[in-house]
């Protein structure tokens, strides 16, 4: 079982940052695919980016360029950070841990980005 908490959301302005934050408990966290989704009213859940237990890292097409995902083991942690914000991302952001081979799969409850003047 995992459990993820996460924070950093709020209320930012076009163009600029947030930096969102998952805590992730209960189990080996090292060994899952960390990843960010987001929802924004009237739409589907999306992938945001995503970081695999080895590093490797994939992002949407809308957020490339503009957003990095890391993660840091020793302190069971995932991060967005969010630059150059637009409207367009404003969204419910969850935090997803995913092992395949155990077919595990959690979600947080999710952090409020809204970007508006």
């Amino acid at each position: 079982q995992v459990q993820l908490v996460e924070s950093g959301g709020g209320l930012v302005q076009p163009g600029g940052s947030l930096r969102l934050s998952c805590a992730a408990s209960g189990s080996i966290f090292s060994r899952y695919a960390m990843g960010w989704y987001r929802q924004a009213p009237g739409k589907q859940r999306e992938l945001v980016a995503r970081i695999r237990s080895g590093g490797n890292t994939n992002f949407a097409d809308s957020v490339k360029g503009r957003f990095t995902i890391s993660r840091d083991n020793a302190k069971n942690t995932v991060y967005l950070q969010m630059n150059s914000l637009r409207p367009e991302d404003t969204a419910v952001y969850y935090c997803n841990a995913q092992r395949i081979s155990t077919m595990s799969n959690y979600w947080g409850q999710g952090t409020q980005v809204t970007v508006s003047s």
